[in-house]
């Protein structure tokens, strides 16, 4: 009987517990693979944001930037994600015009006023930053001892080395290989796409595998970004890896977070909005994502050394996404002549 009794009351505290379960508030997050990867700062976010929400994150790891868009597209109203996390500025207006994404609270648009560390000022009534960095061509040191210093330069390099880069249609490091040319060339982008083509050794669909095929050796250097020889220097303690500087300036990319308009948790989302800004978001940015943070935080050692370039270009989000199908078919034009 006493089998029985207890028997009972497990199963009735099953029961009274279970709902209290099922009711926990679920946040989904749409953001690229690299992110939620085991090395990216997703795990460590995840575990920080479910400390104060009391809810359950579910990173969403798509295979680009590019990617996360074409998702919600797909989709459209009927997309389970809250947050869209991993666009950039140069995809922004093109997201926007999908009509999926809602404007961001006043209270989270006076964070970002007082408390950007963006190189530039930073303003936009539906996507709020998380990080940023420079494209830049990264090589090893011991390999090169007279990096190009300009996009003349890398046309200059010996006859057998190599570059390898990624498609502007599926990955923002090319799409930012892109604009960067273009910002500086301007009409004569075409031209120099194709002088270029012989120093190319392939295009990747995404950063990984072009920074993998850099890594064992099969080319010379890899469309990255400025801060990736900190990964080099503070997590392997190689100090082999630096990037090229070009005097004619590098590319600025930062890297955005948005509401969708049906966000099935909408409070919790503002929360996490709120929440890119604190320390818990930022200060895992630097040594997981290997960018800037985009909230003052400090730095880890490291990055101290790290190239700063004088110059920055950006285009506006506007102009890249009336111009961006015009560049790319240009790139391709150049890229088979």
């Amino acid at each position: 009987m006493k089998l029985f009794r207890l028997f009972f009351v497990f199963i009735a505290c099953a029961f009274a517990v279970t709902p209290a379960l099922a009711e926990k508030p679920i946040l989904t997050i749409y953001t690229y693979d690299s992110f939620t990867s085991d090395w990216g700062p997703g795990p460590a976010i995840e575990a920080n944001f479910e400390e104060v929400c009391k809810c359950d994150v579910q990173f969403i790891g798509l295979d680009s930037s590019i990617g996360i868009l074409g998702r919600i597209q797909l989709e459209g109203d009927n997309s389970k994600a809250d947050i869209a996390l991993g666009l950039d500025t140069n995809l922004m207006h093109l997201a926007k015009q999908t009509g999926y994404f809602a404007e961001l609270p006043t209270e989270i648009s006076s964070i970002i006023n007082k408390n950007s560390s963006l190189p530039i000022n930073f303003e936009d009534d539906v996507f709020m930053p998380f990080d940023w960095g420079w494209f830049g061509f990264v090589y090893k040191k011991d390999l090169i001892s007279n990096p190009p210093q300009s996009f003349s330069d890398l046309l200059d390099l010996p006859d057998d080395m190599k570059i390898v880069i990624q498609d502007p249609r599926t990955a923002t490091p090319g799409l930012g290989l892109l604009l960067w040319i273009k910002s500086i060339y301007g009409e004569e982008a075409s031209t120099y796409w194709q002088q270029l083509q012989p120093k190319i050794l392939t295009v990747t669909k995404g950063w990984s595998e072009a920074y993998g095929l850099f890594l064992d050796g099969e080319a010379d250097m890899v469309l990255s970004y400025t801060t990736s020889p900190a990964y080099h220097l503070i997590a392997e303690e190689d100090d082999n890896f630096d990037v090229a500087a070009f005097a004619d300036g590098h590319y600025l990319q930062i890297e955005v977070a948005a509401i969708l308009k049906n966000a099935p948790e909408p409070d919790l989302a503002i929360e996490f909005m709120k929440f890119i800004s604190t320390p818990g978001f930022q200060q895992v940015i630097p040594t997981t994502n290997w960018m800037y943070p985009a909230f003052n935080t400090e730095l880890p050692e490291g990055f101290n050394s790290l190239f700063q370039p004088e110059k920055s270009h950006l285009f506006d989000s506007e102009m890249v996404a009336v111009k961006q199908k015009e560049w790319i078919n240009e790139w391709l034009q150049s890229s088979t002549n």
